[in-house]
């Protein structure tokens, strides 16, 4: 929402991340020359870090009992590569 401003193209795949088999968004976007700088603080202030807790067995305990394991999710990774060709119908 945050990128709608921009007036940018947008695509929105959906993704699943590999380690917690999560969904996520995956987002192509098309920028005219100089938007990036903009487009990136857009994406900052909306894609925040947290950290939430895995429960992980205990390995060699006779009980099942699941440790809280800290693991940090959310954000931001963010590609910049330049297209030499981009089309819209």
């Amino acid at each position: 929402r945050a990128l709608n401003v921009l007036g940018a193209p947008i695509i929105h795949l959906a993704s699943t991340g590999g380690f917690l088999g999560r969904r996520n968004a995956t987002l192509l976007i098309g920028l005219p020359e100089g938007m990036t700088e903009k487009a990136v603080e857009a994406l900052q202030r909306s894609c925040r870090q947290r950290v939430e807790y895995l429960a992980i067995p205990l390995e060699g305990s006779p009980l099942p009992l699941p440790t809280p394991v800290p693991v940090t999710v959310g954000g931001a990774t963010i590609f910049v590569i330049p297209v030499e060709r981009f089309e819209e119908f």
